[in-house]
């Protein structure tokens, strides 16, 4: 018996009410197997097959297997599975659990869904990328081709306010679960730099738990090498009944399977796990978790266009799950690598992968559904916009996508090979080129964990040389090496692709065909430093052997934006991106700001991206193309390089001041704002300038003023006047451009009897009145010039007088006639 049988009667009933149902039941709950099997009979299933999803390819295994065995039957009977690289289903199977990629292609193929009578989606508080897009596709099915079609969302911890949001009034039902008391300890790693000390630590702990502790342990690591690092050093430290079992998604499923089986009779078990053991996996004895704290996941960055691994911390709620492994069979004790105090700081939920994720199989998966626009279907959460651009620029790049966003017959084909489409890409044009099966293990290789590491250099070719057998000279997991070569073989068209060992640069060459945006030219005299296609700097580590290479293709790099390091790549002929890469390569006439030279050359360019293939100088360049580029060199130098008098610093001043006031009425002349719009206002004055040199005779106020309309040129002298006339007659000009401005400075004698405070922006602006001593220097500052009359004038004339005695400073200022010179008589 276990908890969740106590409400599958309910279930049931709401699934014959509604056609869509949330369930919430904690691990161990057995909402996995044991749900799938109540469905069997329900009355609207009318002979059709249930479809559940389950993200990891070894869970969905193990379930299927355990629900076989619940009906006495083989997997493969009425209880199947399916996933990306083996199938256990047949023509009466009845319950089919499968793997992500597997429901978008039924989905794909079958937008009715004609044979399924419902789709549960398991464990979906991962959030994964598929499962957000599968429940977006299933519920256009459901609303717009199947209302029978019956949807059952079925999670473990899960932030259901977006879920809920999305549902709308869903019947929603909870399980309480079955589990024992679990004690937890904390253990925090006292270290600056947690990464790389944490081996230690989890051994010791292993130790620790193994000495005062009874039962199986669970230790959870980030990834596959932190894996294995503990396990080369607990190999002969520990006693010969305790077992060392590795579980992680690269592993075989044959070793899988080893590591979630029970421990042989009067032996002891240590799975060194990642977090593929945190949900939906029950492994047998387990009574002792220790956690790390760490998970390692993707993170797309849109302005690198790329993904890289990241470890972070977990969440309360996967470490909520983690801990609840240590209670499934009994009472049990879970250690933590971290204080309590960073118990509280952890954040309740990571965040979906669609929030974080490459979106380019998404978008090509939503063309072939006919959806261009992310706005056109329902989403738990949107993917971020940035992400979207991004991944469709992309496929139109590898002419999978129109300019209107429509799959391309290439697209079709793209996606029917159910990998990456940039591997795609290079699979389907390999086998154009002659190079089919180099292709498709370059892609399998590349569809994976970097099968040597970094120690190896960024070779590409080394690499193949690894899979052909070729190279012995480094020591691989055979389990990988067996899988990468059953993923090429997949991709392979029979014999048809079958070649020989391909040269470093035909490695390059397919490269190019997968990331056209990461061709890698060395710059000018820096041996291992490169510029690529998409604009970006790139850099190979100095003792690489690929640095004598001037032309690179990058395949991995860091995702740094600046200054990214290379990790895997292959050199490449010019010669061959000439001819593979046409369709991206432009000629072009332009001309640029030459930095060494700073002035404006023109040339007719070559390019690849930003790579410049080709280039001669232009002696006789078009008036236009010659105006562009001054345009772009001011642009990219700065507006500082323009011949700025004061009265243009002082007119965008005004303007800006007025802007200010009537933002609606009055353009924004901020320096990014005129960087900005340079086209509108200082191209049209640029005409018939050859060099930059000529710069220097540009009219600056009259190609600002072009910004005004009539009236607004008309107003601006009335509404901020260049200058104000004093008592004594003067016109005084005002300085816009000073701190807390407009400040208008003259001799205190010359204000004599001028007690109205200007104004200017209609009366909303006082101007800042700077009294100045007859030497000039300021005196008194004020925006209330009665105020400083009555009350400050008085303290000014006692202390200041005697120092100016020919000047007038009489008792009452209100009355005395202003003056700019010596003492009248009196």
């Amino acid at each position: 018996m276990l908890p969740i049988d106590a409400i599958l009667a309910q279930l049931k009933h709401s699934l014959e009410q509604a056609t869509t149902v949330l369930l919430q039941a904690p691990p161990g709950a057995g909402k996995t197997t044991r749900v799938p099997l109540a469905l069997l009979d329900a009355p609207w299933r009318k002979g059709r097959k249930i479809l559940m999803l389950e993200p990891r390819r070894l869970a969905a295994r193990s379930a299927a297997r355990y629900m076989a065995q619940q009906l006495d039957e083989g997997v493969g009977q009425s209880v199947g599975y399916r996933t990306k690289l083996d199938s256990q289903v047949c023509a009466v199977t009845q319950i089919e659990v499968v793997t992500e990629g597997i429901l978008t292609r039924i989905i794909q193929n079958d937008p009715m869904l004609e044979d399924y009578a419902a789709v549960l989606f398991d464990e979906f508080h991962e959030r994964s990328l598929h499962a957000d897009l599968g429940l977006t596709l299933v519920r256009e099915s459901q609303q717009a081709l199947r209302e029978d079609l019956r949807i059952l969302i079925m999670s473990a911890t899960l932030d259901s306010a977006p879920i809920a949001k999305l549902l709308g009034d869903v019947p929603i039902l909870s399980s309480e679960g079955r589990a024992f008391p679990v004690e937890v300890l904390y253990r925090p790693v006292r270290t600056q730099n947690r990464n790389r000390s944490l081996v230690e630590p989890v051994v010791n702990l292993i130790h620790e738990a193994l000495a005062q502790q009874e039962g199986s342990l669970l230790v959870f690591l980030p990834g596959a090498g932190e894996i294995s690092r503990v396990e080369q050093q607990l190999r002969g430290q520990v006693a010969d009944n305790v077992l060392i079992a590795p579980l992680y998604g690269n592993l075989k499923a044959d070793e899988q399977d080893r590591a979630i089986a029970p421990a042989p009779s009067g032996s002891r078990k240590v799975v060194l796990a990642t977090a593929i053991a945190q949900t939906s996996l029950t492994i047998e004895g387990v009574r002792v978790v220790i956690d790390s704290g760490q998970q390692r996941r993707a993170v797309f960055d849109p302005n690198s266009g790329m993904t890289r691994l990241i470890t972070g911390r977990v969440s309360k709620a996967c470490a909520e799950q983690r801990k609840g492994r240590a209670g499934r069979i009994e009472p049990g004790v879970c250690y933590r690598l971290w204080s309590e105090s960073e118990q509280t700081a952890l954040t309740e939920f990571l965040p979906p992968e669609i929030q974080e994720a490459d979106l380019v199989a998404l978008v090509l998966e939503l063309a072939q559904w006919g959806a261009r626009d992310p706005a056109q279907l329902s989403w738990i959460e949107p993917p971020p916009a940035a992400h979207w651009n991004q991944a469709t620029d992309l496929l139109q790049l590898l002419g999978m996508l129109t300019a209107e966003g429509a799959i391309t017959v290439h697209g079709k084909a793209a996606r029917e090979l159910g990998i990456h489409p940039r591997l795609a890409n290079m699979v389907l044009h390999g086998r154009e080129l002659g190079l089919g099966q180099s292709a498709a293990e370059l892609a399998a290789l590349l569809g994976e964990r970097d099968l040597l590491g970094s120690s190896a250099g960024a070779d590409m070719h080394e690499r193949l040389q690894v899979i052909r057998g070729e190279s012995k000279q480094h020591r691989v997991d055979p389990a990988r090496l067996h899988a990468i070569r059953q993923d090429a073989k997949r991709l392979m068209l029979k014999n048809n692709d079958m070649t020989s060992m391909p040269t470093p640069t035909e490695v390059g060459r397919l490269l190019a065909q997968a990331y056209p945006d990461r061709v890698a030219q060395r710059r000018s005299g820096q041996s291992a430093r490169y510029q690529l296609s998409n604009g970006k700097g790139a850099t190979l580590r100095e003792d690489d052997a690929l640095v004598r290479y001037d032309w690179l293709v990058a395949a991995d790099l860091d995702g740094k934006t600046r200054q990214a390091t290379i990790y895997l790549a292959a050199p490449v002929e010019l010669a061959d991106l000439e001819q593979d890469l046409s369709a991206l390569i432009s000629d072009s006439e332009e001309a640029v700001w030459d930095d060494k030279r700073g002035t404006v050359v023109s040339r007719r360019v070559r390019k690849l991206g930003e790579l410049i293939l080709a280039e001669k100088e232009l002696p006789k360049p078009a008036a236009a193309l010659i105006e562009q580029a001054l345009l772009n060199a001011v642009r990219k130098v700065g507006l500082q390089s323009l011949p700025w008098t004061d009265s243009a610093t002082q007119w965008c001043s005004r303007v800006g001041l007025l802007a200010k006031q009537f933002p609606d009425e009055w353009p924004d002349v901020s320096d990014a704002a005129l960087l900005a719009s340079l086209e509108d206002w200082l191209l049209p004055f640029l005409s018939g300038m050859q060099r930059w040199s000529d710069l220097k005779n540009l009219n600056l106020i009259n190609a600002l003023q072009t910004l005004l309309d009539y009236p607004q040129q008309q107003q601006l002298n009335t509404l901020a006047p260049a200058a104000l006339t004093i008592p004594t007659g003067q016109n005084i000009r005002l300085d816009y451009t000073a701190e807390n401005g407009p400040v208008l400075a003259a001799k205190l004698q010359a204000l004599f009897g001028w007690t109205q405070t200007p104004t200017v922006a209609a009366g909303k602006v006082a101007v800042v009145i700077h009294l100045l001593s007859p030497a000039q220097r300021p005196l008194a500052v004020t925006a209330d010039l009665e105020n400083f009359w009555r009350n400050v004038y008085p303290e000014v004339r006692k202390d200041i007088r005697g120092r100016y005695p020919k000047h007038p400073w009489p008792e009452d200022p209100f009355t005395a006639q202003a003056q700019q010179g010596v003492k009248r008589s009196w």
